[in-house]
């Protein structure tokens, strides 16, 4: 039998007050894992027997508004929520009412009961949707329990205390926003909000030095202007693949950078700086110990379950349990874990790019062309290739724009720490990557043909 890899654990009470948390933890080895099995019962597509919970879709509210709202769903006394993100498309607005099934929309002309609603868990406080592979919603079941779960770990882990300020420059209808929301509602205050500009985060870190949560292009900008990073306070990073030297870079300038990692099915992040917060369990399922294999993730900060349109079913292998009952989410990232714990993520299962019989991880090439001298930012995709089937492709902006890096440069750069067949085979050069609202590269758009 293969070797299981073993997993790292960060356990502490969640309910002790925030304290200053080492800047950079390492978690213990534990044993072997257990054998895992699939959860595939009707709870985890939302369909449980019990009582109920009213969902109301809220769009366009101020994010004060939205924070109002939270509050109420959070401690119970309002209906579980579901931020439809600003910029949605009318069509997808359609789609996301019909599969989500509320009973009632917000905005704010008020709030009209809509026809055909399905009540959400009794617990669940939060809805998030997100697209499978073919499009089609999905939303994520948040409980109070999970969603204060991750806001309390996340400020023992950074040791904010409730003075601190906290601003948010993120959409607050996705899951982002939210968390900063929530971990100043943890704090007992409430989170600044402001439309992202160099010149309004230099503004309020001068007045509020409040924590923030970035995306890399966002941090990125700042540090071309100039901005004094040691204003802030702890800056978390995430949404996409932090840079190396954009880190070095950040944190020589006086930020205090914390990279994140984690997605909708765990309140979002869950993984500072490679390292689990309090009670979340992460495993790699890997050949050998030290070799890539997919995430799972474990702890009080997983979803309840999804919620579908009627009609589709879940994947019944997303949510798994070990034999003493535990519940594993199973990402679609592939990781590694060092032999201190510590996790680094490589990218996506299904981003790995198959090329003349040959798997590359995207994630690890990107790694290394981000540290070309040459390479502003990167990202690595499969595109599809008549003899090889995909190839890799990497799109570059250029550190100087008029002296790009060539093809033949990156080629060699890669060849000397990876095999020859992971080196790209064709490099496009641009002025900027596209991105989606999250803050993340559009992969989708990064695949087409070359501009």
């Amino acid at each position: 039998m293969p070797k299981r890899q073993p997993y790292a654990l960060c356990q502490a009470s969640r309910d002790t007050p925030a304290q200053p948390y080492p800047f950079a933890p390492r978690p213990p080895h534990l044993p072997h894992r257990r054998t895992l099995s699939v959860v595939a019962r009707e709870e985890q597509v939302s369909t449980r027997p019990g009582p109920r919970r009213p969902l109301q879709a809220v769009r366009g509210l101020p994010p004060e508004h939205l924070a109002d709202l939270l509050a109420r769903a959070l401690d119970g006394r309002g209906p579980a929520l579901l931020p439809i993100p600003d910029g949605t498309p009318e069509p997808r607005v359609a789609d996301l009412l019909t599969a989500m099934r509320p009973a009632s929309l917000r905005t704010p002309d008020g709030t009209t009961a809509l026809e055909g609603s399905a009540p959400a868990r009794e617990d669940t406080a939060l809805v998030i949707t997100t697209s499978g592979s073919t499009g089609t919603p999905k939303g994520v079941e948040l409980s109070s329990t999970a969603l204060r779960s991750s806001a309390r770990a996340s400020v023992r882990r950074i040791g904010a205390t409730g003075t601190d300020t906290w601003l948010c420059v993120l959409p607050a209808g996705h899951i982002s926003g939210i968390q900063v929301m929530t971990r100043a509602l943890a704090m007992g205050t409430r989170a600044h909000h402001a439309a992202f500009s160099t010149d309004t985060v230099a503004h309020m870190a001068e007045e509020l030095h409040p924590h923030v949560s970035l995306v890399p292009t966002q941090l990125r900008r700042l540090l071309a202007a100039g901005t004094d990073l040691s204003a802030l306070g702890t800056i978390l990073l995430g949404g996409a693949a932090a840079d190396p030297a954009l880190l070095q870079d950040a944190r020589a300038a006086g930020g205090r950078v914390v990279t994140t990692y984690g997605m909708s099915e765990t309140c979002g992040g869950c993984v500072y700086d490679g390292v689990p917060l309090d009670g979340v369990r992460v495993r790699v399922d890997s050949p050998d110990p030290g070799e890539p294999g997919r995430i799972l993730l474990s702890g009080p900060v997983l979803l309840s379950g999804y919620r579908l349109a009627p009609g589709t079913r879940t994947d019944p292998n997303a949510l798994v349990t070990d034999d003493d009952g535990t519940r594993w989410l199973r990402t679609n990232d592939l990781g590694r874990l060092s032999g201190d714990g510590t996790l680094s993520v490589l990218g996506r299962v299904d981003e790995v790019v198959n090329t003349g019989g040959h798997k590359v991880v995207p994630g690890q090439v990107n790694d290394l062309l981000l540290r070309h001298p040459a390479v502003a930012e990167s990202v690595v995709v499969g595109r599809p290739d008549p003899e090889w089937g995909e190839r890799v492709s990497a799109v570059v902006v250029p550190a100087d724009p008029d002296a790009p890096p060539s093809l033949e440069q990156l080629r060699s750069w890669v060849r000397e720490r990876l095999p020859a067949y992971a080196a790209p085979r064709e490099v496009e050069v641009r002025a900027s990557l596209p991105m989606l609202a999250s803050g993340k590269p559009d992969l989708v758009a990064l695949r087409g043909p070359r501009h």
